[in-house]
């Protein structure tokens, strides 16, 4: 006698897809690493999807480092409406005294608690500063190495922003 296929047997044929389909679901829906926001430090989301970023490593030991904050600041308060400035600290002290540094040094950008790890396909610098510029696709395109001025960070992302 043969038995009925009965209507719940007929999903465990698709179950080894399931993994499959959910990631190609992502992958159309736009779900890429590019695509997502970051975290700043005081827990604000920061949407960088249609934005240039430049991703700024520093350290409190670093002297160029700090001569080269008040002109990311600058920057920051002249482009933050086409540019996206993040600070992160090279050191990853825990989030308290990334702040109490970031205050000492008078840093006006948001900051990142963390690096994210692999996001543009780069490892983190080993130079300081190092600043990463982030296309508005969310790709990276170029590492700026060693203290920068606003002009300089001007003249760096021009060809980006008319992307």
């Amino acid at each position: 006698m043969r038995a009925a296929a009965s209507p719940l047997a007929r999903p465990r044929n698709l179950d080894p897809l399931a993994p499959l389909l959910m990631l190609i679901a992502l992958a159309i829906s736009g779900c890429g690493a590019g695509d997502r926001g970051l975290t700043a430090l005081n827990g604000e989301r920061l949407e960088t999807r249609g934005k240039v970023v430049l991703v700024n490593y520093w350290a409190e030991w670093c002297a160029p480092c700090r001569e080269e904050i008040p002109e990311l600041n600058d920057f920051y308060r002249e482009h933050g409406e086409q540019v996206l400035v993040l600070g992160i600290n090279f050191d990853q002290p825990p989030a308290a005294e990334v702040q109490r540094q970031a205050d000492r040094f008078g840093i006006a950008f948001p900051l990142l608690g963390a690096a994210p790890e692999g996001r543009w396909g780069q490892a983190v610098p080993q130079v300081l500063p190092s600043t990463f510029i982030i296309d508005r696709n969310g790709q990276w395109q170029r590492t700026l190495v060693g203290p920068q001025t606003a002009a300089s960070l001007q003249e760096a992302i021009r060809p980006y922003l008319a992307l």
